[in-house]
């Protein structure tokens, strides 16, 4: 779920037409007939390997996007679903697939709620594929064998607390979900959003040595380390903005959002706002920003002094 370009940073944001599209000599991608706002072109599934083979991203639960998956794949045997995380644009058809090939799903953890929300907003639950249930639930640095490739989780929690990246050992690739994408920047909604935990998994992806992403919505990052320092002075800078919003006297999320998303259509303004909550809850834990009571998309906020 993207939210605002990012600026000076390199980038091919393509994505083909066509049902399958060869990307790499492993790597095939299928796009899901789902564009929006929040999904660019629609959702990126790639097939991983040869003879069998790996779905990563299944995709929502979309009979068209089904067959054309299960097509791509005819005369080969799918051993493994790789869900990235549990939003509904990403993993439902994971069940279908698995009905239909025996496959095993494999990859994130269940979404698991939070106990109380912090956000004070709408159900977020509905964002969540509820019905999500993994025969393995991946940790980072787990791999699985496919196809004579190997496939290596990296935890990104930040975006979603259960997101996951894939690494294609073989071909210094790594599947990055929603956690970086090139036609957009990510929105962080709390309170399964983390602002800190997504800045400190950008930071892990730094220490990397992978040479392309494929992100699960828009093209390839083809330079991640430049890619990657442009986005933390993306989120660097909206977090400058906001400071400055709340000194020159905004006290709301709403007031802040109109000012420094002011040039961003404002059917996104609600998702702009998630991702200032987790800004604001960053800060507070840093000492920077002060609430009064719990930090809630309702609640004033002032810069603390000294």
């Amino acid at each position: 779920m993207p939210l605002g370009r990012i600026e000076g940073a390199v980038i091919r944001a393509e994505t083909s037409r066509a049902a399958t599209e060869r990307v790499s000599p492993l790597t095939r991608r299928v796009l899901a007939p789902n564009p929006g706002p929040f999904t660019y072109t629609g959702t990126c599934s790639y097939i991983v390997g040869s003879g069998d083979v790996a779905i990563i991203d299944p995709g929502p639960d979309d009979p068209r996007h089904i067959e054309v998956l299960l097509t791509a794949i005819a005369g080969e045997r799918l051993r493994y679903v790789l869900v990235t995380h549990t939003h509904r644009d990403h993993s439902p058809a994971a069940r279908a697939l698995q009905q239909a090939t025996g496959a095993t799903i494999a990859g994130c953890a269940p979404y698991a709620p939070r106990e109380t929300s912090s956000a004070g907003g709408p159900n977020l639950d509905a964002a969540h594929d509820l019905g999500y249930a993994p025969d393995i639930v991946l940790r980072d640095g787990d791999a699985l064998a496919v196809g004579g490739v190997s496939l290596i989780a990296a935890a990104t929690p930040g975006h979603t607390a259960n997101h996951l990246c894939f690494a294609l050992a073989e071909e210094q690739a790594l599947f990055t979900g929603d956690h970086v994408m090139a036609w957009a920047t990510t929105v962080i909604a709390p309170p399964d959003g983390s602002m800190r935990d997504y800045l400190s998994s950008v930071e892990r992806l730094l220490r990397r040595d992978d040479r392309i992403y494929w992100p699960a919505h828009g093209g390839p990052v083809c330079d991640p380390p430049r890619f990657l320092r442009a986005l933390i002075h993306h989120r660097r800078a909206r977090e400058a903005a906001i400071l400055r919003r709340l000194e020159a006297g905004d006290e709301t999320i709403a007031e802040i959002v109109a000012h420094i998303y002011e040039g961003v259509d404002k059917c996104l303004h609600p998702a702009a706002a998630m991702t200032a909550l987790a800004h604001l809850e960053d800060l507070i834990a840093r000492g920077l920003v002060d609430c009064a009571g719990r930090p809630l998309l309702q609640a004033r906020f002032w810069r603390r002094e000294g």
